[in-house]
């Protein structure tokens, strides 16, 4: 007998079908049975989405980063020649796709709750205009974050297509850009660091100050 789980795509339905299940159960809950529209936080209110899909597509984001800085890149060195070709063929191409269109929907999902917070100006001026720490904070992580997706648009992606193979360039030029690639991945997996602190912890971190 097949399982919804064999498929991918039902397998996301379900866990959306699956949240939205339990957000109107938590509403019904906190109004104790009264109607579930008037609950704050339902998914009328925009704001709860954007961060909802912020949050999932940066698990995504920086699932993928760390993935190819702990896992794909160390064990490259251990994997036999004859088997290599699968990894650049295969899994890196779909995993860089996933990974670079990651980044777009963390920022696009990321500027849209900042702008509709109200906040996206004090905070990319990293709080000097208001005096806000945690505006401060979280400005950090937003140019932290627009750093990142720089790099994986405009530095890791065109590097990867000339070491994987995917356009045309000599051997020398895939070398220097599979190095080139490594090289601001690393970058970004060093800034995923303090990115991830200031946008988990910057009501809690600015309530310290």
């Amino acid at each position: 007998m097949k399982s919804p789980f064999d498929s991918l795509p039902t397998t996301v339905v379900l866990g959306v079908v699956l949240t939205n299940l339990m957000v109107f159960a938590v509403m019904g809950i906190a109004t104790g049975g009264g109607e579930p529209g008037t609950a704050e936080g339902a998914w009328g209110h925009t704001g709860y989405f954007f961060r909802w899909a912020h949050v999932v597509s940066g698990v995504m984001w920086i699932g993928l980063l760390w993935y190819f800085n702990f896992v794909q890149v160390p064990s490259m060195a251990e994997i036999p020649a004859e088997l290599k070709p699968a990894v650049s063929k295969y899994i890196a191409p779909r995993a860089l796709w996933w990974f670079r269109w990651a980044a777009v929907s963390t920022v696009l999902f990321g500027v849209l709750l900042a702008w509709g917070g109200g906040y996206i100006g004090d905070a990319l001026a990293l709080g000097l205009t208001d005096g806000s720490a945690m505006n401060a904070t979280i400005g950090f992580g937003m140019w932290f974050g627009l750093i990142m997706a720089f790099n994986v648009w405009f530095i890791i992606w065109p590097n990867q297509k000339k070491a994987l193979g995917m356009v045309t360039a000599t051997d020398d030029e895939k070398k220097k850009a599979a190095r080139m690639a490594f090289l601001a991945s690393r970058f970004n997996a060093m800034s995923s660091l303090p990115m991830l602190f200031a946008m988990v912890g910057m009501r809690h971190f600015a309530d310290l100050i």
